[in-house]
């Protein structure tokens, strides 16, 4: 059983690793071409077509549709479970509500693509404010998909999903609780430090104590784990989906000062995994 738990992590940190170093070695290039994008999402239902993977994701959180039959249950309501880890995509991973501008193909290896905010910013709140780092940083304006992830298992804070699983808990339900903010130059706007403040409540359970809940009704479904690396091959895991449809504004600056030191050791943004559109890989919605 212990070498399933370890054979378990291992899977769960290689994830984190395709999701964070898609394409570490080199300069971020792109876009590539249309072929590019559909020969890995051909791959993807070569690699999985008859092997029995569950729903997938990210998807268009906009259309129910789906005819993955693979059930799983529902993880419990965040607040019954405890967060384990917290990172966030350049760009959104989901498309629909407020994100619904293609941000173009990229690099084929996760950074420029996915989805951008779709409404307007002022001038003021795009001033620049350039966050330097991997992959091109961030800049007053992006979009970023932040995932609060939350586990079953008795566990705690930290980084990459491998803080999600345990030695007593091999099979954790897991639950992402998803907010899309576009980065602006504004000292008004939320702060990143606050929105992920977290700490053990008195119930024993660790939390994230500020996840906004003014920024629409959370469309919930089931899918797996996201990141670049399952651009060509379906992720095992199995994760209820919690995605709130509207956009919040942060305060670029307060995301430069979390990365100076958080416990997930998060210090950029990760790449996103190609939208899933393959129906044979998507749960149905309100099923």
């Amino acid at each position: 059983m212990k070498k399933n738990v370890l054979i378990l992590l291992a899977a769960s940190m290689l994830f984190q690793a395709c999701a964070s170093l898609g394409n570490k070695g080199h300069d971020v290039l792109g876009p590539v071409s249309d072929q590019v994008v559909e020969k890995q999402r051909g791959l993807l239902a070569k690699n999985t077509e008859g092997k029995g993977f569950g729903p997938q994701s990210p998807r268009d959180i906009d259309s129910n549709r789906g005819n993955n039959g693979r059930a799983f249950n529902a993880a419990p309501a965040y607040t019954e479970m405890n967060l384990c880890n917290i990172h966030f995509h350049k760009n959104a991973e989901h498309q629909g509500g407020e994100f619904t501008k293609y941000a173009g193909n990229g690099d084929g290896h996760g950074y420029q693509s996915g989805y951008e905010y779709s409404g307007n910013l002022s001038e003021a709140e795009l001033s620049p404010f350039n966050i330097s780092g991997k992959h091109g940083g961030l800049s007053s304006g992006d979009t970023i998909e932040v995932h609060y992830v939350h586990s079953s298992a008795q566990v705690k804070p930290g980084p990459t999903l491998g803080s999600c699983l345990s030695d007593a808990t091999g099979n954790p339900q897991l639950r992402v609780e998803t907010q899309v903010y576009v980065v602006v130059n504004d000292k008004n706007a939320l702060d990143f430090g606050a929105l992920t403040r977290h700490g053990m409540m008195i119930n024993g359970l660790h939390q994230a104590f500020n996840i906004p809940n003014n920024t629409g009704a959370p469309v919930v479904y089931a899918g797996s784990t996201t990141g670049p690396g399952y651009n060509e091959k379906g992720s095992p895991f199995q994760v209820t989906w919690s995605v709130r449809p509207k956009v919040a504004k942060v305060n670029i600056e307060t995301v430069a000062e979390w990365f100076k030191g958080n416990v997930f050791n998060e210090d950029h943004a990760h790449g996103v995994r190609n939208l899933v559109t393959n129906q044979d890989l998507l749960s149905k919605i309100g099923r």
